[in-house]
């Protein structure tokens, strides 16, 4: 492991987890730092919704060690949004430890604004579209003083042009609001627009066995050379692709 491991926001260090007789992850090790957006991809089934579980909290490693310096909060597949509360009620949730209820209700007017749901305050979930309640929840999940962003392939339910708009607004909000972010897909294309480092995870048990950076601007286009190289590369890291063309 590197010098500065303590000072990182997230490490897992020689971590080993499974269920029963099957081994998910084997001897990972693994660096978040500050403020970093990392995207972990790799084959179905290979742990990366287990490795989020151990940044979490939720479960516990069977061997090695889990740190984590900071408040987390977890976006997940399926949005979490309360049925019965209305739009502004639920982003409310992740305000409830300011007191003053007018700083309060400024917070949830500027996420609304950022998020473009104005004059949907009142309306419950049920009566917003798929990426609309994506958005609602990414406003609460944003809301508030917290230090790290676990997400959970949060867009893989939306269409694909609502899941474009949405990597958008996400790397937007998170200008506006910085969070350490560990985010896992199984879109290639999402990865490589969203990620600052990659880390392609091999077959169960999974160990890292690609590391990549991608050092463009963000928001980033399809056609960036820095997204269509940074897919290509994946796609070979995961036998997807055979051939690197050497003119891109």
């Amino acid at each position: 492991m590197k010098d500065n491991y303590a000072a990182n926001k997230l490490a897992l260090e020689n971590v080993s987890h499974g269920y029963g007789a099957i081994q998910v992850l084997k001897n990972l090790d693994m660096e978040v730092s500050h403020g970093e957006f990392v995207v972990l991809v790799g084959p179905s089934g290979c742990g990366k919704s287990t490795l989020l579980n151990l940044l979490s909290g939720y479960i516990k490693p069977l061997s090695g060690t889990v740190s984590v310096e900071g408040s987390i909060r977890t976006v997940y597949q399926q949005d979490g949004l309360f049925p019965w509360l209305t739009v502004t009620e639920n982003i409310n949730i992740g305000l409830r430890h300011i007191p003053n209820k007018q700083q309060q209700q400024k917070e949830v007017d500027d996420l609304i604004g950022w998020i473009h749901l104005e004059g949907f305050e009142r309306h419950y979930p049920h009566q917003l579209s798929g990426g609309m309640r994506q958005r609602v929840e990414l406003a609460r999940v944003l809301a508030g003083d917290f230090d790290i962003l676990l997400m959970d392939e949060p867009f893989s339910a939306l269409d694909y042009q609502t899941r474009l708009r949405m990597r958008k607004e996400l790397i937007l909000l998170l200008e506006k609001r910085p969070r350490t972010v560990v985010f896992v897909t199984h879109d290639i294309e999402e990865a490589a627009q969203l990620a600052d480092r990659v880390l392609v995870l091999s077959n169960r048990p999974a160990t890292i066995c690609r590391e990549l950076l991608i050092d463009a601007p963000k928001p980033r286009d399809l056609t960036d050379d820095a997204v269509v190289q940074a897919m290509k590369t994946i796609l070979m890291e995961l036998g997807l692709q055979t051939t690197q063309s050497t003119n891109t």
